[in-house]
């Protein structure tokens, strides 16, 4: 896949995105317009399944609207109403860490730069650019497993990194791309471009596509 290929490529997995179930964050978002509730959506969201991910916020933000509601409620009870997420015992401690950083550094409110929010308790790169992305329509690219691994089996890049990935996409993806990559592709990777057996004989960009290691 060339540059010269991305703008129909984008118009193609747009289309899918919208035929298909929204990624969860996406649909927080859509929601809630709450960058908290983005945030916090996000950390859940790692190493787990979205239909996961999405009920446990349906059970928790009744509960936790706010920061404060945060703040308050006791560990126990947050990591009970958080168990069905992987690595649920460490993200409720990060997220009872959350207020206090929050308000020491940033006022209390949700920051919108890369560099603030690797700040935060439980928030690595991923999770930063999907929260400037989504939450405040800012350039970012958010590098998951799906980005990562289907960039490189187009042939779009060749990284062996999801950091090289994001620096990559970076110097190469056309910036308009950026606040949307994210969503289409892990739209697409969970329905089409699968890790085992991808669909390749119904894919909207099969032939764009180099099939690297397929």
């Amino acid at each position: 896949m060339q540059n010269r290929d991305i703008n129909t490529v984008m118009e193609r997995l747009k289309k899918h995105f919208y035929s298909v179930k929204t990624p969860v964050v996406d649909l927080i978002q859509i929601k809630t317009e709450d960058p908290f509730k983005v945030l916090v959506a996000t950390i859940l969201s790692a190493r787990t399944k979205d239909e996961t991910t999405a009920k446990v916020a349906e059970k928790l933000f009744p509960k936790v609207q706010k920061i404060e509601d945060l703040e308050k409620i006791p560990l126990a009870e947050l990591d009970a109403l958080i168990t069905p997420v992987g690595f649920h015992r460490v993200k409720a401690k990060h997220l009872k860490e959350l207020p206090k950083v929050l308000k020491e550094k940033f006022n209390g409110k949700i920051p919108e730069e890369i560099d603030d929010l690797l700040e935060l308790p439980g928030v690595g790169r991923k999770t930063a650019n999907l929260v400037r992305a989504v939450a405040f329509q800012k350039p970012a690219i958010c590098v998951d497993v799906h980005v990562h691994r289907i960039c490189n089996r187009w042939g779009y890049i060749q990284t062996k990194t999801p950091l090289e990935t994001e620096m990559t996409l970076r110097q190469k993806l056309p910036e308009k791309y950026w606040l949307n990559f994210n969503s289409y592709l892990v739209a697409f990777g969970q329905n089409l471009c699968t890790p085992r057996k991808p669909k390749c004989e119904i894919c909207p960009v099969a032939e764009f596509c180099k099939r690297v290691g397929v």
